[in-house]
């Protein structure tokens, strides 16, 4: 290869070659073990000649490193995601949440930029017919308080929806956001 790469995303192309994009230069995988991010995508065409395989392609203004991922969209494109270090990942949370009640949520986050870009949501699943999606609802909770357990653990306290007028009992998707970025939803009950 041309640079050498570990934590990279492999995909077949629909041409036969392969796409090598992602990574770093060294280290392992684990949120802080990676090392010197490679954003230069690489090509190996198997067909080619030995000296002819690899590729260059123009490189991306965005490292990606561990938990990033690509896959191949149906028109040929690679669509590539990443990880990013102010995404929050939820830890453990109350999985029922009460009219009114207070509930906790801790989470991780690798650089905590500051208590006032956290919120916490829950959004109802929707179902989609004659090209409408029905049910959606986003309720915002409120934060009563943060705490920071470490520089990456913190536990947020909040207060579940007011009425089921707000939020009929059910299940929603529970999101931690973090600088306008959101966590993976956990789900949980409302009522």
């Amino acid at each position: 290869m041309p640079t050498s790469r570990v934590m990279s995303d492999m995909l077949l192309l629909p041409t036969g070659d392969v796409i090598i994009i992602n990574g770093g230069r060294s280290g392992t995988a684990g949120y802080d073990s990676g090392r010197d991010p490679v954003t230069t995508p690489v090509i190996y065409r198997p067909s080619e000649h030995p000296d002819w395989r690899f590729s260059t392609m123009s490189p991306s203004s965005t490292p990606r490193m561990y938990h990033s991922s690509a896959i191949l969209l149906t028109d040929g494109r690679v669509l590539v995601e990443e990880y990013t270090s102010i995404r929050p990942r939820i830890l453990s949370l109350d999985q029922t949440l009460g009219y009114g009640k207070k509930f906790s949520v801790s989470f991780q986050v690798d650089e905590y930029l500051s208590d006032s870009v956290l919120s916490v949501r829950i959004i109802a699943p929707s179902f989609t017919t004659h090209s409408f999606a029905m049910n959606q609802r986003m309720v915002v909770l409120r934060i009563i308080s943060i705490t920071h357990e470490s520089s990456d653990m913190h536990t947020l306290s909040a207060v579940g929806p007011s009425t089921a007028e707000i939020a009929p009992a059910g299940y929603y998707l529970l999101f931690v956001l973090h600088g306008d970025i959101p966590s993976t939803g956990a789900w949980v009950k409302t009522g």
